[in-house]
């Protein structure tokens, strides 16, 4: 007995308390809650043009939004990333390599958090930056600059073969000056203009180094050996991020298109090239040929 009466008294007190705790809470409110109205979204992609749809390239893209009644805005951008922007105008960089569609969706936020929707569709081109040192171990330093490579035919493996998912010429390795002599005269200028575009030139003496297997792909027939292919005169390469799957231990990650006939100094039907590694002086590449194996070559400054 004397138990339940002392809990019903810790209950009467309790009550007490928190009766005197709401008479003496301040009214706090939010004021009107309004809805923002007339919420216009627009987005300008720099450098649209008859001849750029989709920009110049930089990603930019200027985008307002305005409404009433409106706090602040929450702007999604369509690339799986979104932002709380008060002023409602912001300068946004889309980043990925290409050319794409994006949604822009614009939450204009109101008193007390509520929310009017707006959207609108952009079409962005981005142009891969390319690691500047690439273009400086490639081209040299400077805004305008080339370097004039060749074969570097002392060197074991500047030409090489493994297996197609190997970063290793596992299954040949050339040992020096063991190829063809029209490997060892090719001339490979790369050049970059003001805005780190880079191009290539090559000059094989009137004959290129072709593996058999890609004879037919040049309009040749017979084995490994010299031929006369027309290199194709300057050529803009275009980088991206390598798609092989490679690590950084093997490789920098960064390959590059040759289009045209694909040749640097010596033919594998292949026309795309990643930079397994690159000095000032030296450059080790691997293509995937037209037999599906792992080729390389190496380069040195002339």
């Amino acid at each position: 007995m004397k138990r339940n009466i002392k809990i019903s008294l810790v209950l009467i007190l309790a009550v007490i308390a928190g009766l005197y705790s709401c008479k003496n809470e301040k009214d706090y409110t939010f004021g009107p809650i309004t809805a923002p109205t007339n919420v216009v979204v627009n987005a300008a992609v720099e450098g649209v043009n008859g001849t750029n749809p989709a920009g110049n390239g930089t990603g930019n893209v200027l985008i307002s939004v305005k409404a009433n009644n409106a706090i602040t805005y929450k702007i999604d951008f369509g690339d799986g990333t979104s932002q709380i922007v008060p002023s409602g105008t912001i300068n946004y960089k889309y980043t990925n390599p290409g050319t794409f569609d994006y949604t822009i969706t614009v939450n204009a936020i109101g008193t007390g958090g509520v929310t009017s929707t707006t959207s609108t569709k952009i079409k962005v081109y981005s142009a891969f930056v390319i690691p500047q040192f690439i273009v400086d171990n490639l081209t040299g330093t400077g805004s305008t600059t080339s370097k004039v490579w060749i074969t570097d035919n002392l060197t074991p493996g500047h030409v090489g073969v493994g297996a197609p998912g190997s970063f290793t010429p596992n299954y040949y390795a050339a040992t020096p000056n063991q190829r063809d002599a029209c490997l060892y005269d090719d001339e490979i200028t790369f050049a970059r203009d003001a805005s780190n575009n880079i191009s290539m030139t090559v000059d094989n003496k009137g004959a290129s180094s072709v593996i058999g297997g890609s004879t037919v792909f040049y309009g040749f027939s017979g084995p490994d050996g010299c031929y006369p292919i027309n290199t194709g005169g300057t050529k803009k390469l275009t980088f991206m991020n390598a798609t092989s799957g490679s690590t950084s231990a093997v490789s920098t990650q960064i390959q590059f298109i040759v289009p045209g006939n694909g040749i640097i100094n010596f033919g594998t039907g292949g026309n795309t090239y990643e930079i397994l590694a690159i000095t000032p002086t030296t450059i080790s590449l691997r293509n995937i040929g037209i037999d599906g194996n792992s080729w390389y070559q190496k380069l040195k400054i002339k």
